[in-house]
């Protein structure tokens, strides 16, 4: 049975599952020609080298997230952003370590940055305020998924098994007791669920922002 004839966007793929079964540092250009059953010399006439090639991945996860819309509500525009981003990244957590770091950043992570800020100026929002905006949410994301991926449970473990596990460590510590107490203990308590409270909090924070200024321009 034939193969389909490589390209660049076979190959950034093949670089895609490469990276979720081993992780970014297992991208190579031999691993990758590996996936795709050829050698690793057959993928540089679609791709420079393994910057060229990472450039393509960070290209891939941006292209995974759902664009922003001008004209469209800029809360719901972010909010249903900010949970594509937050799927993609805990689906492909590697992307964590690409994505805002290349030199040469292509056409869809140019595209998803001009979209979120033309979303935002478009519903009134200053230059210097989209640009505090898209920083702020873009660092709650970020920073919500590299502690999500990161939590010490082992499979199947709930939050209150490894509260439990603790033991009476936690004696010593009255306020982290009293959270754990209140917050954990009997509850069903997931770190998931504290997605949407924290994202609601930074978009009220900009939406009174956005407000007072567009209040002061009338």
């Amino acid at each position: 049975m034939s193969r389909p004839p490589l390209s660049r966007r076979r190959v950034v793929e093949a670089a895609a599952r490469v990276a979720d079964a081993s992780g970014l540092a297992g991208v190579s250009m031999r691993t990758v020609g590996r996936e795709l059953g050829v050698e690793a010399m057959s993928l540089y006439h679609h791709v420079a080298g393994k910057e060229a090639l990472l450039d393509g991945l960070t290209d891939w996860v941006f292209e995974q997230v759902a664009l922003p819309t001008a004209g469209e509500p800029w809360r719901t525009e972010m909010e249903a952003r900010a949970r594509s981003a937050r799927e993609v990244l805990s689906a492909h957590p590697w992307g964590l370590g690409l994505i805002e770091s290349r030199r040469s950043p292509g056409p869809a992570t140019l595209g998803q940055h001009d979209a979120v800020i033309g979303c935002l100026r478009a519903a009134g929002f200053s230059v210097q305020l989209a640009a505090h905006a898209f920083s702020v949410l873009d660092a709650y994301v970020y920073g919500f998924v590299l502690t999500e991926v990161n939590l010490p449970f082992e499979p199947g473990e709930s939050t209150e098994d490894f509260v439990d596990a603790l033991g009476g460590v936690l004696d010593a510590y009255p306020h982290l007791a009293e959270m754990v107490t209140e917050q954990v203990a009997g509850q069903d308590y997931a770190y998931g669920d504290e997605f949407d409270y924290g994202l609601a909090l930074v978009l009220d924070g900009l939406e009174a922002r956005v407000t007072d200024g567009l209040r002061g321009r009338s």
